[in-house]
């Protein structure tokens, strides 16, 4: 269901947040339901509809949508004789539409395309370029250094098609998903990588498995027709040759055994046996190996095993906490346990007299007070989320800020920046954003904020506010700043400020049962 609403979300060029989209979905209490996908869009700001039509409307609906299809979420593509239809079980498929009409139970979720040009294939280029370019300059060094021919060339270019391929054995045996691998990799319902490549999972030896073989395998390959390319070439066609056997036995396996093809296998059989044909076909398979042909191919896999054996555990923990991590976002995204540790404020009344900074839209669901202080190092962050909350969701959110220092004490000098911001925004409200940014976010020091930001005098009305803010804060026992409030409840302290996009449709649903119930 994954990969659909990923490549929905590709076809209406979203490419850039994919995976952003996963780690909410997955990590949503509410996986793998419909409400998880249109909640998830909900929190990118992806302006999404799930509704059931009348079938007849079909000919005005968005040129894709996802669809229940006889009770699979599928993907729908529209063109002029018949729909495009993709399934997580079936792949992809064409349709008529009076088939498609008849099973379909007219449910759809549909969103708004993104307007903005996509950079996905820029960054898949940055991307392959960032990583190919350290193989083309050890190429490059190596023909400067060494003579190659066309024996030599057949090699290394085998080598470093191997290579990659292996790579990509090893990322999806670990876990990795590659969209471009797993399309490559279910061609057909006879292909499947992952269930060829996890076949003996936890019967494997813990050093090394199957997966392993081909990227030592190559990556020695490639280092030692680097450094030393005819000899090199020579003892690797030998070892290919020897291979043969494994080759056969792991096509038998993946034929009547597992009874599915993984197309990577194949293509690392392949490429091993070319590389056994070419050296049996030459002159040079006669030749007698020395220990300079030798060397090369062991001293790179004497490299490289340690190397691997390293590094392939840390890959694995690495996974290992990121799942960690997700079951702990599902935990942590259930409302009821929000609900359970949110409190009341003891002492309500007052609180909407008080007059500070707002932001937002004032009939949102969601009412987000913070109290804060200028010297409070915590109050930055505390700001910054809150406020990044109103950009992303301005028609959700109300943002009210309230300050909580106090006014008899002469000597705190953070003082004249509450009395001038509650007079900016009084006087020229417009220039309010720019001047609690100018403190909170981009922590400009005392002397320049107060120079740049001058007021002519602080009125008594300002003065008055401050005390009434203070006396608010002193009645509730808030000797301390920030302090979150959401609806009139503490905002739990086990949960960062930013966790609060994950329940927006929580508290807009609470206040309609308690609106139906009054």
């Amino acid at each position: 269901m994954l990969k659909l609403v990923q490549k929905f979300l590709q076809i209406n060029r979203y490419s850039e947040i994919k995976n952003e989209f996963k780690d909410l979905f997955l990590s949503h209490p509410n996986y793998p339901s419909l409400f998880a996908i249109t909640d998830s869009l909900d929190l990118l700001s992806i302006e999404n509809a799930a509704i059931r039509v009348p079938k007849e409307q079909i000919v005005d609906l968005p040129a894709n949508f996802l669809a229940y299809f006889q009770n699979e979420l599928i993907l729908v593509e529209k063109g002029k004789n018949d729909v495009r239809v993709t399934t997580s079980k079936k792949g992809t498929f064409k349709m008529a539409y009076e088939k498609f009409l008849l099973d379909w139970n007219g449910v759809i979720v549909a969103i708004e395309p993104n307007n903005v040009i996509a950079r996905e294939n820029l960054k898949i280029e940055y991307n392959w370029l960032k990583y190919s370019l350290p193989l083309f300059l050890l190429v490059g060094l190596s023909f400067f250094y060494n003579t190659y021919n066309l024996f030599s060339l057949v090699f290394l270019t085998t080598s470093i098609l191997g290579f990659i391929v292996s790579i990509f054995i090893v990322q999806e045996k670990l876990g990795f998903k590659n969209a471009m691998i797993s399309k490559f990799c279910n061609l057909s319902s006879n292909s499947s990588c992952s269930s060829v490549i996890n076949a003996n999972e936890g019967t494997e030896s813990k050093l090394f498995n199957f997966s392993d073989l081909p990227l030592i395998f190559f990556g020695s390959s490639l280092i030692a027709v680097l450094v030393k390319p005819f000899d090199s070439a020579i003892f690797i066609g030998f070892l290919s040759m020897l291979a043969i056997p494994v080759i056969v036995s792991s096509i038998w396996i993946q034929k009547f055994e597992i009874q599915k093809w993984c197309v990577m296998c194949l293509v690392v059989s392949f490429l091993i046996f070319t590389q056994s044909a070419i050296w049996f076909a030459s002159d040079f398979f006669t030749l007698t190996f020395t220990f300079e042909s030798l060397f090369p191919f062991l001293f790179s896999l004497v490299l490289l095993v340690p190397i691997w054996l390293v590094t392939k555990p840390i890959i694995k923990g690495i996974l290992k906490v990121d799942n960690s991590l997700k079951d702990l976002k599902k935990f942590k995204r259930n409302y009821s346990l929000l609900n359970f540790l949110s409190k009341k404020v003891p002492n309500t009344s007052g609180f909407d007299d008080l007059r500070g900074l707002n932001f937002g839209n004032r009939n949102a669901a969601v009412k987000l007070a913070v109290i804060i202080s200028p010297s409070c190092g915590h109050c930055n962050t505390t700001f910054q989320e809150a406020f990044d909350l109103v950009l992303k969701f301005p028609d959700r959110i109300f943002l009210k800020v309230l300050f909580n220092i106090n006014p008899e004490n002469t000597d705190n000098p953070y003082k004249a920046v509450v009395e001038r911001l509650l007079t900016i925004n009084r006087s020229t409200p417009g220039k309010t954003v720019e001047a609690i940014s100018d403190w909170h976010i981009k922590k400009m020091n005392l002397k320049k904020w107060l120079k740049k930001w001058h007021v002519e005098s602080v009125s008594m009305m300002i003065n008055q506010e401050i005390n009434k803010q203070y006396e608010w804060c002193s009645k509730n026992n808030f000797n301390y700043t920030p302090v979150k409030i959401v609806n009139d409840k503490l905002f739990p302290n086990e949960y960062e400020l930013n966790e609060l996009k994950y329940f927006l449709n929580d508290y807009v649903e609470e206040i309609e049962i308690l609106e139906k119930i009054a």
